[in-house]
């Protein structure tokens, strides 16, 4: 009997997606504009928890589901994440992909003011 294997986490996940596209950290760079040495410090767990943009550009460059970049994050569990509210941070992240990067700070800062609000 193998013992019981252990949650996948967002680095292997996100390493396992890159090599499977057979994809170097510099390729993924130059498609997402994440820089390599952050894409391998998300991949190795050094950061566990990345912008949510950033996951959203990297399911995108792999092929792979969003949600589950999010779930594995831990942003939400992937039982919490209803159709409806993926399809809301879809468009929203969408919506923010077609902003100037001043406009998408801006955006990002009135994000963060509305969440400090709920305390």
């Amino acid at each position: 009997m193998s013992p019981p294997r252990r949650p996948e986490t967002l680095g292997e996940a996100l390493a396992a997606a890159r090599a499977a596209r057979g994809l170097s950290l510099r390729a993924v760079e130059r498609a997402t504009g994440v820089r390599s040495g952050h894409l391998s410090q998300i991949e190795t767990g050094t950061i566990g928890k990345p912008e949510m943009a950033i996951l959203w550009e990297l399911a995108a460059a792999y092929g792979i589901d969003f949600t589950r970049l999010l779930a594995l994050a831990g942003y939400v569990g992937e039982e919490e994440t209803s159709g409806r509210q993926r399809q809301r941070m879809t468009v929203a992240l969408r919506a923010l992909r077609e902003l100037t990067p001043a406009e998408q700070s801006e955006a990002l800062r009135h994000m963060a003011e509305l969440k400090a609000r709920r305390g």
